[in-house]
């Protein structure tokens, strides 16, 4: 059981958040613990006669999609994606991310290995929003508490199973259901210590390319249409999502300038964040009067913070540029891969510009 624990130890640290105490420590430990121990292999459940029939459909799927990932995407065939997990949630972790008022850069927890990420992960809500409440307290911090539906270990406990399918996911759309194996999958190709931004936006890439493959290749047009609804909000949301920060980063870029009044300053970000709901409130009226009602951000909407649009960025600001990257090696899955690799080894403000020279 020590290499279990030593093992998960090191996943606690690196892939959740910094450890920064033994109660912490601790509920990372077992929380991935009782993931691993609760997966059973896709193939043992598929031929049990207890699995319910609507679960086996979606495990069949979801090996289609791991074999693909493969064959297809040149993502790692190995352990991760063959096991299945019923966790009796409706998370597998919740997040806690924080901003200051008049920022949009994210306090940050650091741990050995893989350096600093802008979020802290539990697997218990009321331990999340515990830390939330604390940070906003003692701190002024604007926070967000969020719940991820699947983690990537990084390919580092491949030997112990791997990361296994989970229940907060499996019974996604087709499409979503593609694009969450694959982004998770992309995590395992590259990650660099202390760069969220270039992680997520290359694990997006990789998550969007690889569904409209699928798409192509493997679903049926029910699935199309389906994914083609839902990625169109997706993709105008986030758009709108975009030009608030702009704005709010021009507001908040008026600190080191000969400032304003405090109150001053919190106006202009309170018209800000009134034009963003606002403008979110047409958008919902554009999608019903095409025939397409989506009320599905409505909450992100409503808390929406520093911490809200600082998240976001991290999974969109650099996609086009990875996208761009992916058209420049022709399409080619392998040769996108070893130059993501090969931007991966550069010091972070040269790849940065590396990709911010790309068009697109």
């Amino acid at each position: 059981m020590n290499h279990w624990a030593v093992a998960c130890a090191v996943l606690a640290a690196a892939t959740l958040s910094g450890c920064t105490s033994a109660a912490y420590y601790g509920q990372s430990v077992q929380g991935h613990l009782a993931l691993m121990n609760a997966a059973r292999p896709v193939d043992e459940l598929l031929a049990d006669p207890a699995t319910p029939a609507d679960l086996k459909a979606r495990l069949a799927l979801a090996r289609r999609i791991r074999a693909f990932a493969v064959s297809d995407l040149a993502l790692p065939d190995n352990a991760s994606y063959h096991r299945y997990a019923d966790l009796k949630r409706r998370a597998a972790v919740w997040n806690v991310a924080a901003a200051p008022p008049y920022s949009l850069t994210l306090r940050r927890w650091c741990f050995p290995f893989v350096g600093c990420v802008g979020y802290r992960g539990y697997y218990d809500e009321a331990d999340a929003r515990a830390l939330a409440a604390e940070l906003q307290a003692r701190e002024g911090l604007e926070v967000r508490v969020y719940g991820v539906p699947a983690y990537s270990t990084l390919g580092w406990l491949n030997w112990a199973g791997g990361d296994p399918l989970l229940s907060t996911f499996i019974r996604y759309p087709e499409g979503e259901l593609a694009r969450m194996v694959f982004h998770e999958l992309a995590h395992q190709v590259v990650y660099v210590g202390d760069d969220t931004l270039f992680n997520e936006s290359y694990a997006t890439a990789v998550e969007r390319l690889g569904v409209q493959r699928w798409l192509a290749a493997q679903a049926g047009e029910a699935a199309r249409r389906e994914y083609a609804a839902f990625d169109a909000h997706r993709r105008e949301f986030r758009e709108l999502a975009r030009e608030t920060r702009g704005e709010l980063a021009a507001v908040y870029e008026q600190k080191t300038a000969p400032a304003p009044a405090s109150q001053a300053l919190e106006a202009m970000k309170s018209e800000a964040m009134a034009r963003f709901r606002q403008r979110y409130a047409a958008l919902k009226a554009q999608w019903a009067a095409a025939g397409a009602p989506f009320d599905g951000y409505d909450r992100w909407v409503a808390e929406a913070n520093n911490a809200f649009f600082g998240v976001q960025a991290a999974y969109d600001d650099l996609v086009p540029a990875f996208e761009a990257l992916f058209a420049r090696e022709g399409g080619d899955w392998p040769r996108f891969h070893a130059a993501v690799r090969a931007l991966a080894r550069l010091p972070r403000a040269e790849r940065l510009a590396q990709l911010r020279a790309l068009p697109g």
